[in-house]
């Protein structure tokens, strides 16, 4: 199945909490849409790797994706080597994404730096020729996508443009909220964490009215582009 946009993270609700909206607006618009994470997030504080599987594939089906995969990397300690590289390789060249969205380059937790160069540098690697990988027995062909971008996560980023996703916005905090382990919940016996605390949703709220303000709009996901984005129409910039 070959993808218009591919979003990778580095745990699972990270794509949700930074750009399910844009994937929201995207599948609305007839784009076909995945999201590969990394790894389990097995170091939460909150919950299991299984309770967060189901709580991804929940996600996955709010959100309408194609498909939804987890590399199982390990949570916390991945590292950008071959090892690494080949699975994601792998899965660029089985969807053939036009687009793909990843992690900050620089953010709160490491991991999602990690995954933001492991990644990036994984698709460069994709469309080199004399990589070869397979997949269910058949050689795959090269593959790179055509643009990167880098989603906004914890540490404020100046972003390169901003996504308006204000229609959207009630399907982005649907898909966040299946991720009910991770995030405020009053009757949980659980720990308490940074993003468990009920102010963490309220600041989320906060950021996507400030990218949506910059925009004139009411809430925006804001990307960070190492490429200049090609205009043909000035007016598509009114």
């Amino acid at each position: 199945m070959k993808l218009d946009v591919l979003a990778f993270g580095a745990h699972p609700d990270d794509v949700e909490l930074s750009c399910s909206g844009t994937i929201s607006k995207l599948k609305a618009q007839g784009k076909k849409v995945g999201i590969i994470d990394l790894t389990r997030g097995e170091l939460g504080t909150r919950g299991t790797a299984e309770i967060r599987d189901r709580e991804a594939a929940a996600s996955a089906r709010i959100l309408g994706l194609e498909v939804r995969e987890n590399l199982g990397f390990r949570d916390g300690f991945f590292v950008e080597d071959e090892v690494h590289q080949i699975p994601v390789i792998k899965v660029l060249r089985k969807y053939q994404p036009e687009i793909i969205l990843i992690n900050a380059p620089h953010d709160r937790h490491p991991d999602h730096a990690k995954g933001s160069g492991l990644v990036r540098n994984a698709a460069f690697l994709s469309g080199l020729r004399r990589i070869k990988t397979t997949s269910d027995g058949e050689i795959q062909q090269p593959w790179h996508p055509k643009k990167i971008f880098k989603y906004i996560q914890d540490f404020y980023l100046e972003p390169s443009f901003v996504f308006d996703i204000s229609e959207h916005w009630e399907t982005k905090m649907a898909a966040i909220r299946a991720f009910a382990s991770q995030f405020y919940d009053p009757d949980s016996d659980e720990p308490s964490t940074y993003i468990s605390s009920p102010n963490f949703l309220k600041y989320l709220e906060s950021r996507c009215r400030e990218f949506g303000h910059r925009i004139r709009t009411t809430y925006g996901e804001g990307f960070v582009s190492e490429t200049i984005p090609k205009v043909d129409d000035l007016f598509s910039l009114i």
